[in-house]
Formats: structure tokens, sequence, C-alpha cells
């Protein structure tokens, strides 16, 4: 993370430098515009780009972080294994309160990844007319994905 933070940081620095730059090539050329003031522009691109990249990975890993926390906090709640809010009682959570079953991490890790497998899927279009008919075209009482047999007891 902290090589993260240190490359967003560089950038921007490079970023800003690069803009002022271009204001002094301006100002020393009374406004014309020059080769001096065409290299700062150049340069002042190819920092925007490189500050646009460092964006879009401290994004991408913030993200990552944020579905591995939400992964890591569902998987305990699924399989009960969250402290209760006054720290005893390991064990307690939606499985003994709701009287649900509780859910094996290994159960819940293999629906979570079916789950975002077919999210990607609709979202690239690549499912296109074949998911409305999947849709349309399941039973009640056929499973929704062979893979897991206990979907057919749902």
């Amino acid at each position: 993370m902290d090589n993260i933070v240190d490359s967003l940081s560089n950038a921007y620095q490079e970023f800003v430098a690069a803009a002022a730059n271009i204001l002094e090539a301006k100002e020393s050329c009374s406004a014309q515009k020059t080769l001096a003031t065409d290299a700062a522009l150049e340069n002042f691109k190819q920092k925007w780009e490189l500050f646009r990249v460092a964006c879009d990975q401290a994004e991408e890993f913030v993200e990552s972080v944020k579905q591995r926390i939400g992964s890591e906090c569902l998987v305990d709640e699924a399989t009960g294994s969250v402290v209760g809010k006054s720290g005893v009682g390991i064990g307690i959570g939606p499985a003994a309160t709701t009287g649900l079953p509780a859910i094996s991490a290994v159960r819940l890790e293999q629906m979570s990844k079916t789950v975002r497998w077919l999210v990607l899927e609709l979202q690239h279009g690549s499912s296109g007319s074949s998911a409305g008919s999947a849709a349309h075209s399941h039973t009640p009482g056929a499973p929704f994905d062979a893979r897991f047999s206990e979907d057919s007891a749902q």
C-alpha cells in the first residue's frame, strides 16, 4: 500500500511541476507559442497520463481491499464466527440468532465466485439473449447451478 501511495504522490508532484513549467514557459515567451512551450505542453500531457495511471492503480487497490473486507465479513457472518457485541460468545452470529444453519466457508466462496462470474458475464454482454432465456427456462424444482448440489434443495 505504501508503494501505491508513494507512486500516486510522486505522479501528482510531477504533474504539478509540469503545469508550473508550462506557465513559466509561456511567461518567458510573452505568451507566444515557441518550442519551449510546445515541449512543456508535451511534458504536461505525459505527466497527466502518468498521474491518471497512478490514480487508476490506487483506485483498483482500494476496490480490491473493499471486496476482500466485504468477503471476509460475509464469510464470518455466514459461518457464524462473528463475535457478539459484548465480545463474548464466539460462534454467535446470524446463524444462531435467525435460526438459519451456518454455511461452510468453502460453500460460500463457491457461491460467491459463481455470482461474480455471472456478474462479469452480464457486464461484458457475452451472455446476451442466453441470460434471458436461461432465466425463463429455470423451473422451480431444477437446480440453479449444477455444480452445487445444495441449490436443488432450496
